[in-house]
C-alpha cells in the first residue's frame, strides 16, 4: 500500500506540473508536441489531435515537448515557443510551479476540513529540577490557562513558555481531580539546536505532553486562509533552510531528503491515515514549486533566469552559451541527486542493515 501511495502522489505532482506547462502554451499559442508522464520505455501512448500523449516505465518525472522551445529547433513558426515573446514564455514556464504550488495549498485546505490529530496540554511526564516540579506540577493534571489565557493544546503552552527568559514565573490553571488549581511555574532558559542548525535560547518549565489528542477541524471557508498562511509559512522555512545551506551554516546532508526518504515518510504517512497522506502530498507539492523556482540550469527557475537576461539584454544568449549552462546545469543535478540518494541509505541505516545481514 505504501508503494502504491508513494508512485501515486508522485504521479499526481508530475502530472499538476506538466499539465500546468501544457494548458499554458495552449493558451499563448505554442504547439506542444508530446506531454510525456515518466521515462523509459513507453507503456501507453494515444496521439490527439496535436499532442501525442505517452505514459512510461519510470515514474519519477515527466517533461512536455514543445515545438521550437529553444534556438537550435526553432524555425521561425507562429506556434513554436522561441517566436513567443518573453513575457509568454514566463508564462508557459511558471505555470508548472504555479499549479504545483495550488496543488499544496488545495491539499492543505482538505486536511484543515478533514481534521487533523492535535495534543491537549495534559501532562504526561514532569522532569526533575525544572519549575514545574518544583511548584507541584504532576503527571495527569490538565493545564488550561497560563498567565491569564486560556489554552487547550500542548503547541499552545509550548510557544507561551519558550518565549520567556530563565528566571520568569508563569501562571499554570490547572485541573487535577476535577478541581481548579493555579500555580506558579519558574522557567528555566536552555540552548538547543533548531531545525535550522541554529543555537538558540527558549524557556522550559520541564514537562511532555501525555499521549492525548482530539482531531481538529475547521469549516469550508475558514480553512482556505488557514492553508494560504501554513503554506506561505513553509514556503518561508524551506527559503531559510535553503539560505542556511548556501552560505554553510547548516549542513546540507541534515536538510535534504531524497526519494528512499520521501518513501519512509509516505509509509509512516499511510499508517496514521489519509490526512497524513494528503499533508505529505501537500508538503512535497509545495517544495517541488520553491525547488523549482530556483536559478538552476535544467529547472523551471534556470529558465526563467535567462529570459531575464534576455529582457535585460535585449536579446538571449548564444547557443554555445546556453549548452554550458544547461550542461552544468544536468551535471549539478545528477551530482545532486546521486549524493541525496546515497544521504537517504545512510539516514535510514540500509548501509548498517547490509553490514548485519552479510558479517557476522
Amino acid at each position: 500500500m505504501s508503494v502504491i501511495v508513494y508512485i501515486l502522489i508522485l504521479s499526481i505532482l508530475i502530472v499538476v506540473h506538466e499539465f500546468g506547462h501544457f494548458i499554458a502554451a495552449r493558451k499563448m499559442g505554442v504547439k506542444v508536441e508530446r506531454f510525456s508522464i515518466g521515462f523509459g520505455p513507453r507503456l501507453y501512448s494515444r496521439k490527439g489531435k496535436e499532442t501525442e500523449f505517452t505514459l512510461c516505465v519510470i515514474p519519477f518525472g515527466g517533461f512536455v515537448k514543445l515545438t521550437g522551445e529553444n534556438a537550435g529547433e526553432c524555425q521561425g513558426g507562429a506556434d513554436e515557443f522561441m517566436t513567443k515573446p518573453v513575457w509568454r514564455r514566463f508564462v508557459v514556464l511558471f505555470s508548472g510551479v504555479c499549479l504545483n504550488y495550488l496543488l499544496g495549498i488545495f491539499c492543505l485546505w482538505l486536511v484543515f476540513m478533514m481534521g487533523y490529530p492535535r495534543l491537549l496540554a495534559n501532562v504526561g511526564t514532569v522532569k526533575e529540577g525544572y519549575g514545574a516540579q518544583q511548584a507541584g506540577i504532576r503527571a495527569g493534571d490538565a493545564i488550561v490557562g497560563i498567565d491569564g489565557k486560556k489554552l487547550r493544546f500542548f503547541d499552545e503552552l509550548q510557544e507561551a513558555v519558550y518565549k520567556k527568559s530563565g528566571g520568569d514565573t508563569v501562571k499554570l490553571a490547572v485541573q487535577r481531580a476535577g478541581k481548579d488549581y493555579v500555580f506558579d511555574v519558574r522557567v528555566k532558559a536552555e540552548e538547543v539546536t533548531d531545525a535550522f542548525s541554529q543555537k538558540v535560547k527558549i524557556g522550559l518549565i520541564g514537562i511532555s505532553p501525555a499521549e492525548a489528542s482530539i482531531n481538529v477541524r475547521h469549516g469550508f471557508f475558514e480553512s482556505m486562509p488557514l492553508a494560504v498562511r501554513k503554506s506561505l509559512d513553509a514556503t518561508g522555512l524551506i527559503y531559510k533552510a535553503l539560505w542556511r545551506v548556501v552560505t554553510g551554516k547548516m549542513s546540507f546532508r541534515s536538510s535534504m531528503t531524497g526519494p528512499l526518504g520521501i518513501f519512509d515518510i509516505t509509509a509512516k504517512a499511510v499508517k496514521v491515515g489519509l490526512g497524513a497522506v494528503i499533508n505529505v502530498m501537500a508538503v512535497l507539492s509545495i517544495s517541488l514549486a520553491v525547488f523549482n523556482m530556483l536559478p538552476l540550469p535544467a529547472l523551471d527557475g534556470g529558465y526563467i533566469f535567462l529570459l531575464l537576461v534576455e529582457k535585460i539584454r535585449g536579446r538571449g544568449l548564444s547557443q554555445r552559451s546556453e549548452k554550458v549552462f544547461f550542461q552544468a546545469g544536468v551535471t549539478l543535478l545528477i551530482t545532486l541527486t546521486v549524493f541525496v540518494f546515497y544521504n537517504d541509505l545512510v539516514r535510514l541505516g540500509v548501509f548498517d542493515k547490509l553490514h548485519k545481514l552479510f558479517v557476522k
